[in-house]
């Protein structure tokens, strides 16, 4: 997005396991396109994985109290001075430390995340890792050709943090970088499982060039103090505890959050928030343990919770040893892959960026995929880079999936349409999630899906997702006009999310800049919480964008016609256009079935140029969104309307 506008959860029953089917063999699959990209195929023996010292690959550095805090800064400086600005490289880090304490009261340690890099602790708490400093991202500064500073968060995107508690220390820092601890991100930024004490915490930086715009974001399963969220456009906190929060631009989400503000006043301030979260599970995360084992948490799935996960013991779920994985890095042939998941590995996707000409296939109940560095998946010769079975309890989490240059159908389908999905193969109580999953159409190369993401399975959780087909990137596409038109027909994706599956639910479901409809909700009874959405900046003409019955434009959020129960909390679509001339019109943000069932709660829409314009919000009830009201949203409090 580039255009500026202004409980505690009790133990629950261990799920079953993985059972082993030996002598089960994948079924055979096409290698990279290049004989590198993804290694050879071989009929390779189950890899022998240390359970002390495992071997995650040159892009993940491992850290334990011992080792010096000038050391260890030196390493963040050198991978942050690399990443700060390598939005479309290929470059993926990890930086993890063990349990103990980093950084003292006169040397702390201060990080700065740039791109396409985790920083975890590895603790089976967040209390066991403690950094005595500050984990912080700026606003990023690109100046303009007219010498001005151009220092904005909204292109800061691709980077993690999770699972250690931050002791706020700004010695040695100037009086505006000591107020606060920065993290100013946008999409796919998340902050999980993190305590902050001893300072606030602040989502915006108004250090660097004075308050800029940021487009973020996601926090959940933390415990903050004061925070500051300043010019967010869109914030979802998600099952967290805070003391205070400031601020808000358009959409500031808050479901099962202790301390959090009162929605009272709607839209001023945009506040809209949920007592309890109603489908949850946190984020598997690795842990090292008191033998000095690596094992993997895997928290279970919740209904109706409130607060963090972990202040009154560990997380309620299942511990899996890593010697239970598949350890792959960028090398590894998908067949290599789909071999060991098919002898019950779990997998593990080391940092870096993964070719894939074939797909990688889930295929049995409660396995794990888990990607360290924004592992990323790359679609080659037009392949679908992941497929998850209809079964029930997989997790896959911190990974990033892009379209190829070949048009690929869809870049990961859950489950197949039409499938079985009978209460043996999915279940409410057990749902596969998605966490953390990141696509990309364009960006780093010409990108071409038809469609991003296909849910076709029941009882299917998205925690945190954001879908972009690119408004911006390194393709080689001119500036201007004759750029973007370019774009438009070379950057191709028609839909980002379908869901077809019943009984699905989305926490934070950000999809951005596609063809036709960002999102197409098919299923009954679908739950979302924070919807956020950019129409393209791109489309040619009003004739490019505009659907075949002569609606112009296309919503940025469909559900289906024939659906008769839905809720959406907390819902934007935004528009801004670039090269349509005398601007094209979209009709509206939201197109919804006018019953009873289907509801809408807060949700708003914004034109952010002169020239566009969204006629209405919601159908044909909401204000409309055109040069006049430029940066203004306007808002429909609830649909229907009561």
């Amino acid at each position: 997005m580039d255009a500026p506008a202004t409980l505690a959860e009790t133990p629950v029953p261990r799920r079953r396991g993985l059972r082993r089917l030996p002598g089960l063999l994948a079924l055979s699959l096409a290698l990279s396109v290049t004989p590198t990209a993804m290694g050879v195929a071989t009929a390779a023996p189950p890899q022998q994985v240390s359970a002390t010292a495992p071997d995650l690959g040159v892009n993940v550095t491992v850290f334990d109290p011992s080792t010096p805090v000038a050391q260890i800064q030196a390493k963040a400086d050198a991978i942050y001075a690399q990443q700060v600005a390598n939005e479309m490289g290929t470059q993926r880090y990890a930086l993890l430390f063990k349990p103990g304490t980093y950084g003292t009261a006169t040397q702390p340690l201060q990080l700065k995340v740039g791109y396409y890099t985790e920083i975890a602790g590895l603790g089976a708490s967040p209390r066991d890792v403690t950094i005595n400093g500050k984990v912080e991202v700026y606003n990023r500064c690109r100046p303009n050709a007219d010498g001005t500073p151009n220092c904005i968060a909204l292109d800061n995107f691709w980077r993690s943090v999770s699972n250690f508690h931050l002791n706020v220390n700004a010695a040695g820092q100037d009086g505006c970088r000591s107020s606060a601890n920065f993290f100013a991100v946008s999409q796919a930024s998340p902050m999980r499982r993190v305590e902050v004490t001893g300072g606030t915490l602040s989502l915006m930086d108004y250090c660097t060039a004075g308050p800029q715009y940021a487009s973020g974001g996601f926090l959940a399963d933390t415990l903050a103090g004061d925070v500051v969220n300043g010019s967010q456009q869109q914030w979802l906190t998600r099952n967290s505890t805070i003391k205070s929060w400031s601020n808000g631009v358009w959409n500031q989400v808050f479901s099962g959050v202790e301390g959090a503000p009162s929605e009272a006043g709607f839209p001023n301030p945009p506040y809209t928030t949920l007592e309890k979260t109603p489908v949850s599970r946190e984020k598997p995360y690795l842990f090292v343990d008191a033998q000095g084992a690596w094992q993997v948490r895997v928290p279970s799935a919740q209904t109706n919770t409130r607060g963090v996960s972990w202040d009154e013991g560990m997380t309620a779920g299942r511990t899996v040893p890593l010697t239970d994985f598949f350890i792959a890095k960028p090398t590894t042939s998908v067949q290599e892959i789909n071999n060991q998941l098919a002898r019950g590995k779990h997998l593990l996707l080391t940092p870096g960026v993964y070719d894939v000409a074939s797909s990688i296939a889930v295929k049995r109940a409660d396995t794990v995929v888990l990607g360290l560095g924004l592992a990323t998946l790359t679609a080659v010769n037009g392949s679908v880079p992941m497929t998850v079975a209809d079964v029930p309890g997989v997790v896959v989490a911190g990974v990033t999936i892009d379209a190829g240059t070949k048009e690929s159908p869809v870049l990961l389908e859950v489950g197949k349409k039409n499938g079985n999905n009978s209460p043996a193969k999915s279940g409410a109580t057990n749902p596969t999630t998605l966490s953390d999953v990141f696509f990309r159409v364009g960006g780093p190369h010409v990108g071409k899906a038809d469609t991003a993401l296909v849910v076709n399975s029941d009882n299917v959780l998205i925690d945190h997702t954001w879908v972009w087909r690119a408004d911006h990137g390194v393709e080689g596409f001119t500036a201007g006009v004759n750029g973007d038109t370019d774009r438009w027909r070379t950057n191709t994706g028609r839909t980002g999310v379908v869901v077809n599956g019943a009984d699905v639910t989305a926490t934070g479901l950000f999809v951005e800049h596609f063809q036709q409809h960002s999102t197409v909700w098919n299923g009954e009874r679908g739950r979302v919480v924070l919807y956020q959405n950019e129409i393209p900046y791109d489309p040619p003409s009003q004739a490019d964008w505009q659907e075949p019955d002569g609606t112009l434009g296309w919503a940025g959020y469909k559900v289906g016609e024939n659906v008769t129960t839905h809720r959406l909390d907390g819902g934007g679509v935004y528009g801004y256009q670039r090269n349509a001339g005398p601007g094209i019109t979209t009709a509206m943000g939201f197109e919804v079935p006018n019953t009873p069932g289907v509801q809408l709660h807060h949700v708003m829409t914004v034109h952010l140029d002169g020239l566009g314009v969204i006629d209405n919000v919601v159908n044909d009830v909401g204000g409309r969104s055109d040069g006049s009201t430029a940066g203004t949203p306007q808002y429909v409090v609830d649909y229907p309307v009561r």
